[in-house]
């Protein structure tokens, strides 16, 4: 391991100060259970890491009526186990508490979660410059690709590995950035960045720039003809626990009585970025629940995948969770009627 500075910023005024500027070499560390595994493998080398571990208004959960307020620094125990998230966003709560092992989501936060870096075997190679490192090849593409993306690569075949962002997405979440040019927020799609854009990351943070708030507006529709409100996430692994998504989703049904006003999808594993699946929305979108086909729904979710000589079986298990996430939340919307 190379040696480095560690400062503990006390603002995220001074957190961005010290982070500003030499890009790649002052680096930001939240709960640090994959960014140090990096470091220790020789995969970076910072030479100064400002640790956000003491800015207090970077933690918490705030709820009120309209919104939600979640912390950069919340510990993803604390979103699985939060009441307002399980009552009104489920498929966030069970996207945090499928993630990793208990020990890592006691540690591991929101922003860090969003923020961890892809699981690609030659990324995490320290021997290996791919073009995410800088390099002038990908080496995924005559090499192991069982954990590769099956759609959107350009160049570079990351699957996005946050449990979290799957959910957030589909959630269409607020996201708050922080930065030497001062705060901005934006839809959180906006926020991930796949390798057509900047193939050396996966979000559009300028140095000094880090996450500091996600917000969540209140999901159900004010008007007299929302009746129900649902979400879901499902993940599919390779062990029992403590995994990686091979492939992942999270889904909601908004209903005006048996129609579908609104169920957005987003799929994880599957591409460098949360995927939303726009082609089974668009089906789903002002059908009447008895004339939808669960099996031709999810069937569009990859229709236009190109997967790699290892990882076709993602598609498989991409579109039977859509299924399934379609039929359950189908189950429970019409029983709310």
């Amino acid at each position: 391991m190379q040696p480095f500075e560690h400062i503990r910023a006390k603002t995220i005024d001074e957190a961005v100060k010290l982070c500003a500027g030499s890009p790649g070499q002052n680096r930001f560390i939240a709960g640090g259970t994959d960014f140090l595994t990096e470091i220790k493998e020789g995969v970076i080398s910072p030479q100064r890491i400002v640790d956000l571990g003491g800015i207090p208004e970077l933690r918490g959960i705030r709820e009120t009526e309209e919104a939600l307020a979640i912390g950069a620094m919340a510990t993803i125990s604390d979103i699985a186990s939060h009441p307002g998230i399980r009552r009104r966003y489920a498929a966030l709560s069970e996207a945090a508490a499928g993630l990793a092992t208990p020990q890592i989501r006691n540690i591991g936060t929101l922003g860090g979660n969003l923020n961890q870096r892809p699981r690609c075997w030659f990324y995490r190679n320290p021997l290996t410059v791919c073009l995410k490192k800088g390099g002038d090849q990908c080496y995924a593409l005559s090499g192991h690709s069982d954990n590769l993306c099956v759609i959107g690569g350009e160049g570079c075949y990351i699957a996005h590995p946050s449990d979290t962002a799957v959910a957030l997405v589909m959630l269409e979440a607020l996201i708050e950035i922080a930065g030497p040019s001062g705060m901005r927020i934006l839809p959180i799609e906006q926020y991930f960045a796949g390798p057509d854009i900047n193939v050396t990351k996966e979000n559009i943070l300028s140095p000094g720039e880090l996450v500091t708030r996600v917000y969540l507006q209140s999901p159900v529709d004010s008007g007299p003809l929302i009746e129900e409100f649902n979400s879901i996430y499902l993940k599919g692994t390779e062990r029992q626990g403590g995994d990686f998504a091979v492939a992942s989703v999270a889904a909601s049904l908004t209903l005006d009585g048996q129609t579908i006003r609104h169920m957005p999808v987003v799929l994880g594993g599957v591409a460098p970025v949360p995927f939303r699946a726009r082609r089974v929305e668009e089906y789903l979108r002002g059908r009447l629940l008895a004339n939808v086909d669960p099996v031709h729904a999810a069937g569009l979710a990859l229709a236009s995948a190109s997967p790699m000589a290892g990882n076709s079986h993602k598609v498989t298990v991409a579109t039977n969770l859509t299924k399934q996430a379609i039929i359950r939340l189908f189950k429970n919307g019409a029983r709310s009627v």
